[in-house]
């Protein structure tokens, strides 16, 4: 098990923040050098709730 590190725990609490204020995984991928599961394993650590897939997949059929 690892040890508490405050450097860390403020990239975890710095992440949380901004993926709750709107900011993508892919986002902080790119802003943080690490990789996408590294992002997503750390917000998961962090008890951040992830938001559902978005994107324009579910469009309103026109007749």
């Amino acid at each position: 098990m690892r040890k508490p590190n405050a450097a860390r725990d403020q990239l975890l609490h710095d992440l949380r923040n901004a993926y709750e204020g709107g900011a993508s995984i892919r986002t902080l991928v790119a802003s943080t050098g690490r990789s996408y599961g590294s992002i997503h394993s750390m917000l998961i650590e962090s008890g951040t709730p992830l938001r559902g897939r978005g994107g324009p997949n579910h469009r309103r059929r026109v007749p």
